[in-house]
């Protein structure tokens, strides 16, 4: 069997997985069909990854159908690296939410439809990253959109009910738009494979282009958090429960942020909206940086930091050049590890000191410094400092817009590292708070916290206890957190790799069409010569 073949494995397991944990009510056989369902397809795409790290994209057409026809499945470095990350990230989320068990009344109670939502959620994401033609990736937006509405109004309280409908108002029109657009695309050059359209699209006016162009990047950026397109995301996210917020965090937004690089790179290449990503980085970086300083709930203040830091991955987009796009590759694996981290880290907060606010939060260095080094390892990365991943990300960012010497790029140069600084003043901020102070000196401090910074028994105060399955997961997403710095030249090059290929379409063009299909500029080139000869024979 070619390798390939494991590409539509990697959806199906996941399918079936929700099928049997749907059927089955007990939750230890849920939960081992979970475990089990997440670790194989972990593997099916590690060795997809290996197969395609150094080579060329491999091609999968389901039952036989060839390309544009049929529905295809693509696998290069981008999405083989996706899918990893997102899938060893999605493996610690599970075992953080079987220990919380998603109960905050009750542990001992499971909620049945977690596991088949949860890998209803993974086969959409998978989807998505896999898609050969607009239809499927909107199919593997719309999967993971209905599983997100369940789990984010998991336990239905007020707060959790106005979050998910905000959330599906949003998500909706983000929908309604990508479909419309699909519509508008296959009006016009009658096909939606993506490699078919990196050829055709090209052959259209320019207003139309523009308009299509336009109208999948408002989509994209409406599930990317792009400004002004993210004002629903503080909102939604903090409310749900504290695993679900984790994997949203780290994955939902790179869906969008994935679907952007394939438009710039595959459909549109040729950067005529660079300026306007450029303008919507800056602002996507600044306003959600300003936000989290002004923010006093600690979820709240990560749900922004998560928006202005897509902004650094639409900055590197917009750059245009390929050490923008291999950093900006470089960037969604390493942010994707760092704020699911992040997240998890602050559900063993709230659970360990009943809140996430600061101003009721003190003296867990004293108290829970387990939970001290935890939060300060992946903050002081995302905040950027050397030697860890963060640093290498923004370097290349600041690299890439020196090499391409515009005004706009020396700008968002200046707002990427003001950014940084002010990431971690925010991240610093709350550890000064929640970790340093003693707790008597919090404006509103809990009880609990009081009690166990004078006691010999700091866990006996402990506002619900930490299962050793939520410490032991977050731990080892801290190490792989620690690892991409470890392992940042292996992942670096990787990256690089997937730029090469990305600022070739042809390379897509002919691992879906096979070695003898057309090469984008002469098919072009081609097209104009045939509508001059129409012209002149009219």
């Amino acid at each position: 069997m070619a390798i390939a073949q494991l590409a539509p494995l990697c959806i199906i397991i996941l399918f079936l997985a929700a099928a049997i944990t749907f059927v089955s009510k007990k939750d230890s056989v849920q939960r081992v069909i979970a475990f089990a369902a997440v670790a194989i397809t972990l593997v099916f795409e590690a060795l997809l990854l290996a197969a395609v790290w150094d080579a060329t994209p491999q091609t999968v057409h389901i039952a036989g159908w060839e390309a544009p026809f049929g529905i295809t499945m693509v696998v290069d470095q981008l999405s083989a690296l996706m899918l990893v990350v997102s899938s060893t990230i999605s493996l610690a989320v599970l075992v953080f939410a079987t220990g919380q068990n998603l109960q905050d009344e009750d542990d001992e109670v499971p909620i049945s439809v977690f596991y088949p939502t949860y890998l209803l959620l993974l086969a959409g994401v998978s989807n998505a990253f896999l898609a050969g033609d607009l239809f499927n990736l909107y199919v593997g937006f719309e999967i993971l959109l209905m599983a997100s509405y369940v789990l984010i109004t998991m336990n239905a309280n007020t707060p959790r009910i106005r979050a998910g409908v905000t959330y599906v108002v949003v998500s909706v029109v983000s929908s309604m738009l990508f479909l419309t657009a699909i519509g508008f695309v296959y009006a016009s050059v009658g096909t939606i494979n993506m490699a078919d359209l990196s050829l055709k699209l090209g052959t259209l006016p320019e207003g139309t282009q523009m308009q299509l162009h336009l109208m999948l990047l408002i989509a994209f950026g409406i599930k990317a958090a792009v400004f002004p397109l993210s004002l629903w995301l503080p909102d939604s996210y903090p409310t749900a429960p504290a695993p679900v917020t984790a994997v949203f965090a780290g994955l939902l937004t790179k869906v969008g942020v994935y679907a952007i690089i394939r438009t710039e790179t595959l459909l549109f290449p040729e950067g005529r909206l660079d300026t306007l990503l450029g303008v919507v980085a800056g602002l996507t970086l600044l306003v959600g940086i300003l936000g989290a300083l002004a923010q006093g709930d600690i979820k709240r203040l990560l749900s922004f930091i998560l928006i202005s830091h897509i902004g650094y991955m639409i900055w590197g987009i917009s750059l245009g050049n390929e050490l923008g796009l291999t950093t900006v590759v470089f960037y969604i694996a390493h942010h994707i590890v760092i704020q699911t981290g992040l997240f998890m880290v602050v559900g063993l907060v709230e659970r360990r000191a009943g809140s996430t606010n600061v101003r009721r939060l003190g003296g867990l260095m004293k108290t829970a410094p387990v939970l001290a080094l935890l939060y300060f390892i992946p903050a002081i990365n995302l905040g950027g400092i050397p030697p860890f991943s963060g640093f290498i990300g923004k370097i290349g960012f600041i690299e890439a817009s020196v090499e391409n010497g515009s005004a706009l790029a020396y700008i968002n140069a200046g707002v990427g590292v003001l950014v940084s600084l002010l990431t971690l003043l925010a991240l610093a901020r709350v550890w000064n708070k929640a970790f340093w102070r003693p707790a008597k000196e919090a404006e509103e401090p809990t009880p609990e916290l009081v009690m166990a910074e004078h006691s010999d028994d700091p866990a006996h105060y402990e506002t619900k206890p930490i299962p050793a399955s939520m410490m032991a997961s977050t731990v080892s997403l801290v190490v792989v957190g620690v690892l991409i710095t470890l392992f940042s030249g292996p992942l670096f090059q990787l990256a690089d790799n997937a730029s090469d290929n990305l600022f070739n379409p042809d390379v897509y063009i002919s691992s879906v069409f096979g070695p003898d299909a057309p090469k984008r500029a002469e098919y072009l080139e081609q097209q104009i010569v045939d509508n001059h000869s129409q012209e002149v024979n009219q």
